[in-house]
């Protein structure tokens, strides 16, 4: 055999010893750190610490905060009820992006903020003040909070000179305190006069009701009451008496004009129209 082959073989022995030896250190190292399993035939991984379920902290669902109904009460102001029902959430995300998309067209509109007596009166409140524009920013279900942190946007916005306002009724039958939903009024009244300093507010007494509704009128009357004595120390509201015109001979309201002793028919939302015109007149709007 020549020598150059010698040497050739030679180089070609000693380097089939090396890797041998390398095999055999990494195979310990992987039967001491992982199974076979882990080691042969699949890709090295890095090894991830566990934890436990109880360590585990779940990510916060993401919201818009312009328009998702916020999950829980931290942080919010005033106090009561915030309504959290699936249908409630769906209703207050899809009532937001619609008006979201207006904001731009109802600058300076005759703001209408309330509940679903507000609402059901539909977009254009039924053609009632053809003269003027109004933007509808009522929710079904919604109470005394709820209009309080949703303020921002549905009102200060659009930056209205007027505002009519109707709520309570669901605070009521929520078991709301009349005092706390009055303060929850008046938390809103102001945050609206710091940001619009010349607006004027009408606020209208809680529309009679039943205590079939849940909703008797003893406490319906105290609510309105402390309503008049808001509007009796603040010169930017007006009480607007929507009471006595529906109410009944009990302090109820009337099927004729509340079918469901709770929401007015056509003949309840006209009567309501009458007792507003006379008002926006004063404030220099013509009906």
């Amino acid at each position: 055999m020549a020598l150059g082959q010698m040497m050739s073989n030679h180089r070609t022995v000693r380097g089939l010893q090396q890797f041998a030896l390398c095999f055999s250190v990494l195979a310990g190292f992987c039967s001491a750190s992982c199974s076979r399993q882990d080691c042969i035939g699949t890709p090295t991984q890095i090894p991830v610490p566990t934890a436990t379920a109880s360590a585990i902290t779940p990510a916060p669902t993401k919201t818009n905060s312009s328009i998702d109904l916020p999950q829980t009460d931290e942080g919010l102001p005033g106090a009561g009820p915030i309504r959290r029902a699936e249908w409630f959430r769906q209703l207050w995300s899809e009532r937001k992006t619609h008006w979201l998309n207006r904001t731009s067209e109802d600058q300076q509109a005759i703001v209408f903020l309330g509940d679903s007596i507000t609402q059901l009166w539909g977009d254009d409140l039924g053609g009632s003040f053809p003269e003027v524009h109004v933007a509808n920013r009522g929710i079904s279900g919604d109470t005394s909070r709820g209009i309080l942190i949703r303020v921002n946007e549905d009102v200060i916005a659009l930056h209205p000179k007027v505002v009519v306002l109707l709520i309570g009724t669901n605070d009521i039958e929520e078991d709301t305190e009349p005092r706390v939903i009055a303060g929850n009024v008046e938390l809103l009244t102001q945050t609206i006069e710091r940001a619009l300093p010349r607006v004027h507010i009408l606020l209208c007494e809680v529309f009679p009701s039943s205590a079939s509704k849940h909703r008797p009128a003893a406490t319906i009357r105290e609510l309105n009451g402390l309503y008049g004595a808001l509007a009796a120390r603040d010169r930017s509201i007006t009480l607007i008496h929507t009471w006595s015109v529906y109410a009944d001979e009990n302090g109820d309201a009337k099927a004729s004009e509340f079918p469901d002793l709770l929401h007015p028919n056509a003949a309840g939302y006209a009567k309501w129209a009458q007792i507003l015109r006379p008002e926006l007149a004063k404030i220099g709007k013509r009906y």
